[in-house]
Order: C-alpha cells, then sequence, then structure tokens
C-alpha cells in the first residue's frame, strides 16, 4: 500500500470565480475527454456566433411595442464575408440616396449585429426596454437597427438624425467562456471621422457578465453626463464600481 498522500488541488476553488479554464485535470499527460470536448463546444459556439443574423422583425416589433420610430439600414459590406476581410467597409452606411430626411433626434441608439448578432437579438432590448421610458419623456429618440455593422457605423447614422448623442450596441467578439456578449458605446455629439478616445464603452453584458440592470444603469448615466457636461470619451469619467454599488444601495 503506497503512503503517499493525494492533496487537493489548490487551483480548484478558483473555478467558483471565473469561467477561464483552469484546475481542469489530467488524464495521463492529456486532458480528460470531457474537458476537450467542451472547449470543442465552445469553440463552435464562437464560430456561430459571428454568423448569425440580425433578427430585424423581432427587434422592429420591440420597436413598435414602445412607439419608437425605427429604421433599417445596410453597411457597405455586401456579405458576411466582406464584413469580416473588410472592417472599413462596416463602417459606412450603404444609402441609396443621401437626400433622406430622417427628422431630428436627440437620441439614436444603434442596434448592429457586430460580432454576435446573438448577443444583440437577446440583450439590447433587455438593456433599453429599462431605461426607454424616462428617456422619452425627456429626450426625442429613434432607433437605427444595421446590417453588417461596426461600432463607428454610429457617427454616419447620428449624423443623418442630427442627432446629438449615440449609443450603439452591438455583439461584442465572441470568446470561448461567451459567445453572446453585448457591448455599448456612447458619444457624445458624434460625426464621421471621431476616433474612439471620443466613446464611452460599457463591455460584457451577457448572463455571466454585466447584467440588463447594470448594463442600463451605466447607459443611463453615460447619457445623464454626457448632456451634462456636452462631453464623451476620455474626458468624461466615471467610476463604474461606485455606479453600480449607488445602485444597488437606492
Amino acid at each position: 500500500m503506497s503512503d503517499k498522500i493525494e492533496l487537493p488541488d489548490q487551483w480548484h476553488k478558483l473555478k467558483q470565480f471565473t469561467k477561464a479554464r483552469v484546475a481542469l485535470g489530467n488524464v495521463g499527460t492529456g486532458l480528460p475527454l470531457t474537458v476537450v470536448l467542451a472547449l470543442k463546444h465552445a469553440h463552435a459556439l464562437a464560430k456561430d456566433a459571428i454568423v448569425t443574423k440580425l433578427d430585424i422583425e423581432g427587434l422592429k416589433k420591440n420597436c413598435e411595442e414602445l412607439n419608437i420610430p425605427c429604421q433599417v439600414f445596410k453597411s457597405k459590406a455586401h456579405d458576411r464575408l466582406e464584413y469580416l476581410k473588410r472592417p472599413d467597409l462596416g463602417r459606412r452606411l450603404d444609402l441609396s440616396s443621401n437626400s433622406i430626411d430622417f427628422g431630428k433626434a436627440d437620441i439614436v441608439f444603434v442596434i448592429t449585429d457586430g460580432l454576435s448578432a446573438t448577443a444583440v437579438n437577446k440583450y439590447a432590448f433587455e438593456v433599453l426596454g429599462i431605461i426607454l421610458l424616462g428617456i422619452t419623456k425627456k429626450y426625442k429618440v429613434a432607433i437605427a437597427l444595421v446590417e453588417q455593422g461596426r461600432v463607428a457605423i454610429g457617427d454616419e447614422v447620428a449624423e443623418l438624425y442630427r442627432a446629438d448623442f449615440v449609443a450603439v450596441l452591438l455583439g461584442e467578439r465572441p470568446g470561448l467562456s461567451s459567445p453572446e456578449s453585448m457591448g455599448v458605446y456612447t458619444t457624445y455629439k458624434p460625426k464621421l471621422g471621431l476616433t474612439d478616445e471620443r466613446r464611452n464603452c460599457i463591455s460584457n453584458i451577457h448572463s455571466d457578465g454585466l447584467s440588463a440592470i447594470q448594463g442600463s444603469t451605466l447607459l443611463k448615466y453615460l447619457i445623464d453626463r454626457s448632456f451634462a457636461l456636452q462631453l464623451s470619451g476620455v474626458d468624461l469619467k466615471i467610476e463604474i464600481g461606485d455606479i453600480l454599488e449607488n445602485k444597488k444601495s437606492v
């Protein structure tokens, strides 16, 4: 009989705090089959997320239920392969006419697929539904649905609406722990040619990240502060922990 004592894996306790692949165990010099299959499955979900499509009809229905005007656009990327190869085309709108008048909006919310339409289809109106009622009492709001869009496309959409503020809700690059993570990028006084230091970002809205309530709380904060200070981006200092903690205490 061996006198060898098996010590507990000191890394195992970390599994309750992270989705990172730690304390996976081993079979000889390799990984357990269940771990290998789980990794392959996560990889497949991430690949599938990139090619999912924006649920235009479902999102339009949500807009109608909230009585928010909605327009559908496409970027200059004609298909998904071109979208992935040419990020620049995903930043510009494909407009058949530049003389269309979309009216004036104070705030335009741009909902676009990004790299995971699954995330946007699932979480966009979970976030917006919490704050739209209050916002529409103070601001004129419009929603734009954009197929094959990237973050900067919000600037061009905002110019069409002569909007003072744009929030772009899009699917973030899927990872092996979350294929359906949504981000929100906000800009005050958006216009074509702006660079990313003029934007604020709310990232990782998904089931294991920020909740819809937390995401909407941060979005409402950015709207209020951007209009109050008339700026956005690196000059707008935010303490995310303090904001969310204050929300809990209300």
